[in-house]
């Protein structure tokens, strides 16, 4: 691939994303008894943030889970995310604070898609209160707009917008301060999993999975992931490395060409 070769995901990808996200969470129902083997949380707390067009409720699986591990778990409570309104960024800036005077720790943040790039640049903002970073099919290193299937929906509201941001994104060309996780999908119907591919350092890392772009925060792999990554203990981080009876769920993941990183630097 190319830093600007890459297209938006194939029409039939996208046409059976709804039907594919639902096939997703009659997997995680299927799984649901073997959740109990996850990894048990420390306490610390969690953020996690909702997609273009999505609330709360989108990622209510998610947090369940998580809060049945023993995370101190909370949605953004910004209701539907149309993008970076004033309401929106001045609300997970508030949100974060909030959280972090509450705990006395840093906050974990997981987000999909959207909510995914919201938490890599709060993470920027402010990394003495972020632990770490997992997104789920979030395109951070998108070179144009209209690679994603998502782009028309994203400038419908681009007049409520009070940040504009002309990609490639700068501010990626250069790693997060707090160790990420890029979890993403080839079966991705949204957004282009290439676009989703983090640059490789000893604290980013990507892990690729077999789910939908709508239903990553159900995918019972992508759960087992983000509670993987959510159970080391703080200032341990180790690159994701699954069980061996669990290694058919993960597909190798891919490594990304520096073009973008280039680019966005250029």
């Amino acid at each position: 691939m190319s830093g600007s070769g890459y297209e938006q995901p194939a029409l039939p990808l996208y046409l059976t994303e709804v039907g594919r996200a639902f096939g997703d969470y009659g997997l995680y129902l299927a799984a649901r008894p073997l959740l109990s083997r996850l990894p048990a949380g420390d306490g610390h707390p969690v953020l996690v943030l909702p997609g273009l067009m999505a609330d709360d409720m989108s990622t209510v699986t998610l947090r369940r889970t998580l809060r049945r591990l023993g995370y101190r778990v909370h949605g953004w409570r910004l209701g539907r995310n149309i993008g970076p309104t004033a309401e929106c960024v001045e609300g997970m800036a508030q949100r974060i604070s909030d959280l972090s005077d509450r705990y006395g720790r840093p906050i974990s943040l997981v987000g999909q898609s959207l909510g995914g790039i919201f938490a890599r640049d709060l993470a920027r903002k402010t990394p003495d209160s972020v632990r770490q970073v997992i997104t789920l099919g979030s395109p951070f290193a998108l070179q144009r707009d209209d690679q994603t299937r998502a782009h028309k929906v994203f400038e419908r509201y681009s007049h409520l917008h009070v940040e504009r941001r002309v990609l490639p994104l700068e501010t990626e060309s250069t790693p997060l301060p707090v160790p990420s996780t890029s979890i993403y999908s080839h079966q991705d119907g949204i957004v282009p999993w290439q676009a989703c591919l983090d640059r490789l350092s000893p604290t980013a890392e990507n892990v690729a999975v077999y789910a939908s772009h709508l239903g990553m925060a159900h995918h019972p792999a992508v759960i087992y992931a983000v509670a993987d990554r959510l159970a080391q203990r703080e200032g341990t981080w180790r690159p994701f490395r699954s069980p061996l009876a669990l290694r058919p769920c993960f597909p190798r993941a891919d490594v990304p060409e520096p073009s973008w990183a280039a680019a966005a630097a250029a």
